[in-house]
């Protein structure tokens, strides 16, 4: 399988520019971070279907609601940790309550910023987006994912927060021949004994943690939760009924994100337990992605260290 080819932001350029050309309605919108985003090839290929906003996160939410009224499909391309938390109230009345055709892309999203530290990762926004009324919350794991995602949203008349990061993944998925639904969770990998319910780019870690699991005679399958909302209850419940134990894995705090959501699907069911690895409620230590996810128990080996203590029943 081949491996760190390109970021996910750069998957959506190449989606966007595709589907803008078939429509000129789908606008762009930037907050200064057409390179951030990747977008420089849109910029080009498009032009007139570029707005640049400028250092104004509140504006460019604003600004895409007003021209989702008047009939355009725009896509804000803004910094994850400034576009939900600086614009959460421009989201919620001028874009949610409003119900207006505006997809949210929230880049270099969860730790992509790495040793900018608090100000610059965004580690609420699963927890603060799925509160609001009519909005869709997405995360794809890889390019392949990404590319499936946004030709739906690219028709998709629904509100949206979608969360990629900033770096390279590992590819999930061995080519884009695969069906491809929001709101609909995808089982990666089968297993007996234990089921990681991963989002985003801890899919691929929770993936290189049940092939650790493996060699040692371990089965464990793994959910690819790309879409926090709609939520896949049924998807989480029948997996859940059948390992009995539950590993839920994301780049975000460990307060009401993907763990709260299957927390809250699985409170009615019995004999089922639910380990949340997710970053702790603090000021994270400084470093790039890969050192804090093994900081924090978020990559593939630690995750297999995590699903031995609990099959043996420690915590």
């Amino acid at each position: 399988m081949e491996k760190n080819k390109i970021a996910n932001r750069q998957a959506m350029c190449e989606v966007l520019i595709e589907e803008g050309k078939k429509n000129q309605d789908l606008l762009v919108l930037t907050s200064d971070s057409r390179g951030s985003a990747s977008l420089a090839g849109f910029a080009k290929e498009l032009p007139k279907q570029l707005v640049e906003v400028g250092i104004a996160e509140q504006n460019i939410v604003s600004i895409a609601a007003g021209l989702a009224h008047m009939g355009k499909r725009p896509f804000v391309a803004s910094p994850a940790c400034f576009l939900s938390m600086r614009s959460i109230e421009q989201i919620k009345v001028d874009v949610s309550y409003s119900n207006k055709n505006v997809k949210l892309v929230g880049i270099s999203g969860g730790v992509s910023y790495g040793a900018l530290g608090m100000s610059h990762h965004s580690l609420q926004d699963f927890a603060v987006t799925r509160a609001i009324p009519n909005l869709q919350v997405l995360v794809p794991a890889d390019r392949f994912e990404t590319m499936k995602m946004f030709e739906a949203l690219a028709h998709s008349d629904q509100p949206a927060y979608i969360r990629l990061g900033r770096n390279p993944v590992e590819d999930c998925y061995e080519n884009s021949e695969y069906s491809f639904a929001i709101g609909k969770a995808v089982e990666m990998l089968e297993g007996d004994q234990l089921t990681f319910i991963a989002t985003g780019e801890t899919v691929r870690q929770a993936m290189n943690a049940s092939e650790i699991l493996k060699e040692k005679g371990i089965s464990a399958g793994v959910l690819n939760v790309h879409t926090l909302k709609p939520f896949d209850e049924d998807a989480v419940k029948t997996l859940a009924r059948k390992t009995k134990r539950v590993i839920t894995v994301e780049e975000h705090s460990i307060h009401n994100g993907l763990g709260a959501a299957v927390a809250e699907t699985l409170a009615e069911e019995t004999n089922v337990f639910q380990k949340i690895i997710a970053f702790p409620d603090e000021a994270l230590v400084t470093g790039s992605s890969p050192e804090l996810f093994r900081h924090y128990g978020l990559d593939g080996d630690s995750l297999a260290k995590t699903a031995e203590e609990l099959l043996r029943g420690g915590d």
